[in-house]
């Protein structure tokens, strides 16, 4: 074995292992709704070597990477048997997306993939890319995921590359390492993505949370995060959508928004975080919100804190898509720890930690978004001077 190829698979293996080994800190202070942590949880270099590098000598004499890894983002999360496991999507060199899962034991870092990337069957139809996976352990006793599927528009004009439909999958698993692939779900729009499973039978039938769109970037005449029941989830279709949470003029979700993951179930009622995507000067800018709805009518929202819960900040605003957060990944805990994982500018993975106290504390006591400057002036005064009331 000659000594460059020994030396680099050491010293690559070596610097691996210490990324894995790597313990991660919450950021001191913040708002209090929520703690940062230092370091993301996966990145591109999470990999494993295998999925990337020849380790014969003899067909790879210098090591050399053969099948690079892009980034490592918007995963779906559940918990199982104590561990965490996350279903990351993995973006190739060749810019395609496939799901792998990485597990933890802390759920903060020493995340680590299993050696092989998930296997999602194809349809009738083959999928051009999957991606965005929410995990849902559904009352009916499977686990359920539905990502995206992306083709190529057909009725797209000649020499057009870029125009897709996106629409719904939905697979099942009872161990994260068999899947059944079911039939895509069917609604009346033209684009559905963004699309979560309600973790619970409403009258008796599947609800899912949707998101309508005309196009595949532009939502057009969808107004928000849509809802609607099917009576079945081999063959899912919802023919009624409700909008249960509007797009609103000059707010962090003026051009599109969706439900990130399955809702969180809590006494107070069915608590959501979703994403709102507003236009800069700069590009579209991704933050997260929350809100909560009704425990018998999830369908119904009961609180909608104003702004934005988890906007990008620092090294989280840089990345393929800058300006950029999106969830689509959240455990909650039996003893009411909440992690919350968040990707940044499509290209790595993150957690928030919080509890469902706090959260709904932030849900249910944050003022309502008036949406006029002036009302917003009258609100902070407001706060102001019950400050100054309360420090006499």
């Amino acid at each position: 074995m000659n000594n460059l190829f020994q030396s680099r698979k050491q010293q690559l293996t070596e610097q691996y292992e210490e990324l894995l080994a790597r313990r991660n800190e919450k950021e001191p202070l913040g708002n209090g709704v929520y703690d940062r942590y230092r370091d993301p949880v996966l990145t591109a270099q999470h990999a494993p070597l295998i999925w990337r590098y020849d380790f014969n000598p003899a067909t790879n004499p210098h090591f050399m990477e053969r099948l690079g890894i892009n980034c490592v983002f918007n995963p779906g999360a559940i918990e199982l048997n104590g561990k965490f496991y996350l279903v990351a999507r993995v973006e190739g060199d060749d810019r395609k997306s496939f799901f792998a899962i990485a597990e933890s034991r802390s759920g903060v870092d020493g995340f680590r993939f299993w050696d092989h990337p998930v296997v999602m069957p194809e349809t009738d139809d083959p999928d051009v890319n999957v991606y965005d996976m929410r995990l849902v352990q559904h009352e009916d006793g499977w686990i359920y995921g539905l990502f995206c599927t992306e083709r190529k528009d057909p009725d797209a004009p000649r020499g057009d590359l870029s125009s897709a439909i996106a629409q719904c999958g939905i697979a099942r698993t009872k161990d994260l390492k068999s899947w059944e692939r079911l039939a895509d779900l069917k609604t009346g729009s033209n684009q559905q993505r963004n699309v979560v499973l309600h973790p619970e039978f409403i009258d008796g039938k599947y609800a899912f949370y949707t998101r309508p769109q005309d196009g595949f970037i532009d939502t057009g005449s969808g107004g928000g995060i849509g809802w609607g029941l099917s009576d079945s989830i081999e063959n899912a279709e919802v023919k009624q959508e409700i909008i249960i949470d509007e797009r609103h003029y000059h707010t962090i979700k003026e051009v599109k928004n969706g439900q990130g993951p399955a809702p969180i179930k809590t006494d107070k009622g069915w608590l959501h975080i979703a994403h709102g995507v507003r236009n800069t000067a700069a590009g579209l800018r991704y933050v997260l919100y929350a809100f909560l709805s009704d425990l018998d009518k999830p369908y119904q929202v009961t609180h909608r804190p104003g702004g934005h819960f988890i906007a990008p900040e620092g090294i989280e605003r840089i990345g393929d898509v800058s300006n950029v957060v999106f969830c689509n990944g959240v455990i909650a805990r039996d003893n009411g720890d909440v992690y919350i994982y968040y990707a940044s500018s499509d290209t790595r993975c993150h957690v928030a930690t919080s509890t469902v106290d706090r959260l709904l504390d932030y849900v249910m006591n944050t003022p309502e978004d008036p949406l006029r400057s002036y009302a917003c002036v009258q609100q902070r005064i407001e706060l102001i001077d019950r400050n100054l009331a309360y420090l006499k």
